[in-house]
C-alpha cells in the first residue's frame, strides 16, 4: 500500500481517484482547485474531484497557489510515497515535484511526445489522428517532457467526438494509473525518456478558432467540429426569418455526398457544401437551447436548399 497525494480538478480526474481508493492505497490528501463561481446564479461550486473526495471521506485542500514556502512545506509534511497528478490546473514548483519519495506521476491524454500541452484530446481529433494513447509519466519541470512509465494505445473512431474520447481516456487512464502504482509498489516500474522526434504542442483552444470555415475540405471541417464537441462547440452564423443573426453550434456530423458553393444548404436534411465535398449535420444547438437533431432544428428554423450559412469575420 502506498501513501498518495492526489491532485486533480475536473470530471476527467475522478475515475482515477476512485480506482486508487478502491485499490486500497492510503490517500494522505486530495488537492484540487478552489470553488469557483458557476451557473446562472454564479454561486461558488466545488470541483468534481472536491465533491467526490468529500463524499469518500478524504481530506481536501484547495490552495490558490503552491509557489510559497508555507504551502510547499505543508505539501512535504504529507510524507507521501508518490503524488498522482491529473488535470490539476496549477503549476507544480520543483520543491513540490521533489517532495514525494517517488516523485510525481502524471496521466496525460496523448501519445507523447505528440500533443504535449493543454488540449491533447481536442487537438488529436482536430488533426484527424487515427490513434492516441493514455500515458503515465514521471513529471519534471518541463511541459509534459518527463519519462514515460506506462502507456496504452487505442483507436480514435472516424466519427468520435472530443467528449467521447475524453470519457474513454478517463476510463483507460484510471486503469493505467492503478497499474503504474502497483508496479511502483513492487519496485518494477521502468520509466523511459521520451523521443525527441515527433514533438507537437497542443495549445489551448482559442474561442475564435471555433468558427467553422466551410471553405475547407469536408473531412477537415468534420474533424474540426467533432474535435470541439461538445465544448466549446464549433459554430456558424445564419440569419433567421426575423433578420436577426443567430449562432448555431454543431455537435455531430458525417461526411456526405454533394458539392456546391461552400456554406450552401444542399437538401432538406441539413447537408452543407464545403470547399470539397459536403457534411450532413446530425446534431446542433441553438443559443440557450438543448442539443437537438437536425430534423428538430429545421422544424423551428427554416434553412431550405439553396440557403447560405457561414461564420462572420
Amino acid at each position: 500500500m502506498l501513501r498518495i497525494v492526489f491532485m486533480g480538478t475536473p470530471e476527467f480526474s475522478v475515475p482515477a481517484l476512485s480506482e486508487i481508493v478502491a485499490a486500497g492505497h492510503e490517500i494522505a490528501a486530495v488537492y484540487t482547485q478552489p470553488p469557483r463561481p458557476a451557473g446562472r446564479g454564479m454561486s461558488e461550486r466545488k470541483s468534481p474531484v472536491h465533491v467526490f473526495a468529500e463524499a469518500a471521506g478524504l481530506r481536501v485542500l484547495t490552495p490558490a497557489s503552491l509557489k510559497d514556502a508555507v504551502e510547499q512545506a505543508a505539501f512535504a509534511a504529507h510524507a507521501a510515497d508518490v503524488a498522482v497528478v491529473i488535470a490539476y490546473g496549477l503549476l507544480l514548483p520543483k520543491a513540490v515535484l521533489d517532495a514525494p519519495r517517488h516523485g510525481c506521476l502524471n496521466l496525460h491524454g496523448s501519445a507523447l511526445p505528440r500533443w504535449r500541452g493543454a488540449a491533447p484530446i481536442h487537438r488529436a481529433i482536430m488533426a484527424g489522428d487515427a490513434e492516441t494513447a493514455a500515458m503515465v509519466m514521471r513529471m519534471d519541470e518541463g511541459l509534459d517532457t518527463g519519462p514515460i512509465c506506462l502507456a496504452e494505445s487505442f483507436a480514435i473512431g472516424s466519427n468520435m467526438t472530443a467528449g467521447e474520447l475524453h470519457d474513454r481516456m478517463a476510463l483507460v487512464g484510471a486503469g493505467l494509473v492503478v497499474r503504474a502504482l502497483a508496479a511502483l509498489e513492487r519496485g518494477s516500474m521502468d520509466c523511459r525518456p521520451q523521443s525527441d522526434i515527433g514533438v507537437v504542442y497542443a495549445r489551448k483552444i482559442n474561442n475564435d478558432e471555433a468558427r467553422i470555415d466551410f471553405n475547407r475540405p469536408a473531412p477537415e471541417v468534420h474533424n474540426h467540429i467533432r474535435g470541439l464537441s461538445p465544448a466549446p462547440g464549433a459554430w456558424f452564423q445564419v440569419t433567421g426569418a426575423s433578420g436577426t443573426i443567430e449562432r448555431i453550434k454543431v455537435l455531430r456530423t458525417v461526411l456526405a455526398k454533394g458539392s456546391g458553393t461552400p456554406g450552401t444548404v444542399l437538401d432538406d436534411a441539413l447537408t452543407i457544401a464545403c470547399g470539397e465535398g459536403a457534411l450532413q449535420f446530425l446534431q446542433v444547438q441553438r443559443a440557450g437551447k438543448r442539443p437537438m437533431t437536425a430534423a428538430e432544428f429545421l422544424r423551428g428554423f427554416a434553412l431550405p436548399a439553396g440557403a447560405r450559412v457561414g461564420a462572420a469575420n
